[in-house]
């Protein structure tokens, strides 16, 4: 590295979102512009590390290089740094900003001090690429011949996608809604993720020879069978999209309704009329109340407040995690400690304390007598870990009613929707999700793959790009045999 001494000398100093009041007024990214010093001297205290455990297995799924790029970076070689950054990774740009970073939670510097800041310098990186010119869109020199259908354009799909493109295969990528991004687009609000940043990203796929076709849900009104027949190989990449429910009295009530839908909508409206068609749910002037943890959940939680909720609570069944770690989850495990990300802060700022409430059990949902949602009945619950497998129990005279206008479910994913597996005969295994092995990628139907969410479970962009370049490979070596 070329300073050896920086993890000593430099203290760690993140890029900083916007003003959390000012931020909430608009949709835009959350972000600041980086400061190019900051972001050498953050590089510099990379540790020259005889084990990067960043980039293996504990840390980043798509095994980026990161020791190597912080010290371009450090050196003033950005050039260089985005080239590194791209080798392992096809979308920085989006990891840059979604991933919560389970290499900064490997960081060896993380034993000792805060970790280095490579989310930051990651996103940096891929963002001064695009803004001096050097990411352009290349067609392959030659073509194979063999043409690939994919279903689904999330980062599953679309790392795939430019993987097998760059082989020299005819690439065509199948999404059911109206425009391109899958999860991407509609799942991850605009505050975290502009739309324009991932459209900017497909237009370059698009010129490099890919072809996407919207609207076309396969399985309904395209014809499965008949792409497989028209096809050299297919891959399946449509998601983990069948939402986990919360079946307690009263779950008919009108203002329930699954997180997605509601981010959805609200991105949908925000794309096609900047929120002037209100054909999204609202939670203007609402007492909102955000039922499960976790990235959804906080995004419900900033697009409520940027909605001009009139209040926002948050409750998760678990226990509020420790600030340090605690003794069983060591490093370099991923550290299962107490976090604030950007919807928190914004609603703390509004309101004057964090929305989170920590081992809540809802039991009801209260009725208005008009059919609409009015309360919450909820009661406390302790958590005790016996033969090493954790249980709760309710706590008594804990029983507490919680006034809600709308209630969003944000209690993550089962696994993908059945009907394409049903049309093309893809077995699922115990979890509902379509069968193939990690590595191989394949079904038991020959010449079609899954992979990313669909094949996996819910997880995270990181791990979709991870799987999407891996079936890429399995692919390419199956249509060259």
């Amino acid at each position: 590295m070329g300073k050896h001494t920086g993890f000593v000398e430099y203290r760690r100093k993140g890029v900083p979102f916007r003003d959390p009041i000012r931020r909430t007024t608009d949709f835009r990214e959350i972000y600041t512009d980086p400061d190019e010093n900051i972001l050498t001297l953050q590089s510099a205290r990379c540790m020259d590390c005889g084990v990067p455990f960043c980039q293996a297995e504990t840390g980043c799924p798509v095994d980026n290089l990161i020791p190597e790029w912080n010290d371009l970076v450090y050196q003033g070689r950005w050039r260089e740094a985005l080239d590194r950054l791209h080798s392992t990774n096809n979308f920085p740009e989006f990891t840059g900003r979604t991933c919560p970073a389970p290499c900064e939670g490997a960081c060896v510097l993380g034993i000792i001090d805060l970790p280095v800041t490579i989310k930051n310098i990651e996103n940096a990186i891929v963002d001064r690429g695009f803004a001096e010119g050097w990411i352009r869109a290349h067609r392959p020199a030659t073509r194979t011949g063999k043409k690939v259908a994919i279903v689904g354009s999330g980062p599953a799909g679309l790392a795939a996608a430019d993987e097998l493109n760059k082989a020299g295969h005819e690439v065509t990528v199948y999404e059911r809604d109206d425009r391109i991004g899958g999860l991407l687009m509609y799942g991850i609000p605009n505050m975290k993720l502009d739309k324009a940043v991932v459209d900017r990203r497909i237009n370059l796929l698009r010129k490099s020879g890919i072809s996407f076709v919207t609207g076309a849900d396969v399985g309904k009104n395209t014809d499965a069978a008949q792409l497989m027949a028209e096809n050299d190989a297919m891959l399946l990449t449509t998601g983990a999209t069948i939402p986990r429910d919360l079946p307690i009295p009263g779950r008919e009530l009108k203002g329930i309704h699954f997180a997605m839908d509601f981010l959805t909508a609200t991105t949908r409206s925000l794309l096609n009329s900047n929120l002037e068609d209100g054909d999204f749910i609202s939670a203007r002037h609402k007492r909102v109340l955000v039922i499960g943890g976790g990235d959804t959940g906080t995004d419900c939680i900033g697009t409520s407040l940027r909605h001009e909720c009139k209040n926002v609570i948050n409750l998760e069944l678990l226990q509020q995690p420790p600030k340090e770690r605690a003794d069983n989850n060591p490093w370099p495990e991923w550290p299962d400690v107490f976090r604030t990300d950007y919807g928190h802060g914004e609603a703390a700022s509004r309101y004057g304390a964090d929305p989170r409430r920590y081992s809540v059990l809802t039991k009801e949902f209260i009725d208005d007598r008009n059919g609409n949602v009015a309360a919450l009945r909820t009661v406390k619950v302790d958590w005790h870990c016996r033969d090493g497998k954790w249980a709760m129990s309710e706590i008594p005279d804990s029983e507490q009613l919680i006034k809600a206008d709308l209630v969003l479910l944000a209690l993550g994913f089962l696994g993908p929707e059945t009907y394409l597996a049903d049309a093309l005969e893809v077995e699922l295994d115990s979890r509902s999700n379509y069968r193939a092995e990690y590595g191989k990628y394949q079904t038991g139907v020959q010449g079609l793959f899954t992979a990313g969410d669909c094949r996996r479970g819910q997880s995270l962009v990181v791990w979709a790009i991870n799987e999407g370049r891996g079936s890429a490979q399995a692919i390419d070596a199956y249509l060259s045999k």
